[in-house]
């Protein structure tokens, strides 16, 4: 099939202009963290069948597809095409195209969220402790609450000693709970960095009573300082919100620009099909398995955040949010409307029909197609771990030279 070309000029001014386009590199992981646009998403060739009804679900969505040589547009768009795609094309020369144009190229996976997270590091300077401050107070046995924002599984692998893991979109849930002494310092953190700041910032945005601080560069920060991590723990935090919190979170989404849509206003967006609508259900997997809203896909809000590239491929897409509790939806949303997302948060509905079942899980990739993090698993590899937040630290520079994503801090 002959494949319409876009350039390079076409796809940034589409971005500027808040044009819905799916970007996909379609390289597998491994190679497409060695390098590509900004609001590029990876869907490997041998993938779009199990992944692009999901992940892309208006079949006539703009998608533009593009490699690095390796001759993998071709049979991507007739698999697309077999898919009942419409508008598929090929970015004219690839990413060496690209690269000759001067514009920005990205390492690594989750690249925007990583860098909106240093952005609002920048921005608000997000307060942090050391890794040696933190270990001080754990032995001093100081009056603090370590929370883990990471998923479970993450922090079950290892984790800061005495931590809890309380996922990102649950902090404000739970924070009042984890650390119900308004004179306990919390400390969150993640792996690395991006997770931790978010985390610490939404205490901050949602008005918790409690001192917070991130620590600095995660259990990277903590490996490289030559600190013990802790394996196979699995202290969970309890619902238990401070006071104050669900309502602050709700004008925390309401000054980041989140509009909040009943019933009949959710139909009339479903309606639009000349638009891409992500829902989500961003409660933990246990929630969502026993009765959820129909037609909402689950993606954990702390994660959502994260990995956005991942779960809406499609940039200048509709977002909508729901959690049975609000705080969580509140929260997810004012990030990701900073994120330059149009995004809503649907209340109410769980008094109706929901629908039972598991999340649905993509299988995973070939091992050897992936991208090593350099925060996963037991395993140290100090120079590359160096490297990782040495790169995070440039991110802010790398926006400001692409220009393309609209990012606001409020």
């Amino acid at each position: 099939m002959k494949l319409t070309t876009v350039t390079p000029a076409d796809i940034r001014r589409a971005l500027l202009l808040r044009e819905e386009i799916a970007l996909l590199d379609l390289r597998h992981e491994a190679g497409f963290a060695t390098g590509h646009p900004l609001f590029a998403a990876n869907m490997a060739a041998d993938r779009i069948e199990i992944e692009a009804e999901v992940r892309l679900p208006r079949k006539n969505v703009p998608i533009v597809l593009y490699d690095d040589g390796e001759g993998l547009v071709a049979a991507g768009a007739q698999r697309l095409a077999a898919l009942g795609y419409t508008d598929v094309r090929a970015l004219d020369g690839g990413l060496k195209a690209w690269r000759a144009a001067g514009y920005q190229m990205f390492e690594d996976v989750n690249s925007y969220s990583k860098a909106f997270g240093e952005l609002v590091e920048s921005r608000r300077h997000t307060p942090s402790f050391g890794a040696d401050e933190v270990a001080k107070l754990i032995a001093d046995k100081a009056n603090i609450a370590i929370l883990d924002v990471r998923r479970f599984d993450e922090y079950a692998t290892m984790n800061i000693p005495g931590s809890v893991s309380v996922p990102g979109a649950e902090l404000v849930l739970r924070a009042g709970q984890a650390a119900p002494d308004a004179d306990t310092t919390i400390i969150v953190n993640c792996a690395g960095r991006t997770r931790s700041i978010i985390g610490t910032q939404s205490l901050i945005n949602a008005g918790v009573p409690n001192k917070v601080r991130a620590l600095r560069n995660g259990t990277i920060g903590w490996t490289l300082a030559r600190h013990t991590l802790d394996h196979g723990a699995n202290r969970r935090g309890a619902i238990g919100p401070f006071e104050g919190g669900p309502a602050n979170a709700r004008d925390v989404a309401y000054r980041a620009g989140v509009r909040h849509l009943g019933a009949g206003e959710m139909a009339a967006l479903v309606a639009q099909t000349d638009r891409t609508l992500y829902r989500f259900d961003v409660r933990d997997a246990e929630e969502y398995g026993a009765g959820h809203l129909p037609g909402f896909r689950h993606y954990p809000g702390g994660q959502l955040v994260q990995e956005t590239d991942m779960a809406a491929p499609v940039r200048g897409a509709r977002i909508v949010l729901t959690d049975d509790k609000g705080v969580r939806a509140d929260m997810t949303a004012s990030w990701l409307a900073q994120m330059g997302w149009e995004v809503y948060v649907q209340e109410g509905g769980y008094d109706a029909a929901l629908e039972i079942g598991p999340p649905h899980v993509f299988p995973k990739p070939d091992p050897a197609h992936r991208y090593r993090r350099p925060y996963e698993g037991t395993g140290v590899d100090e120079r590359a771990m160096q490297a990782y937040l040495d790169w995070e630290y440039g991110l802010v520079e790398q926006l400001r030279l692409d220009g393309t994503q609209g990012f606001y801090v409020i």
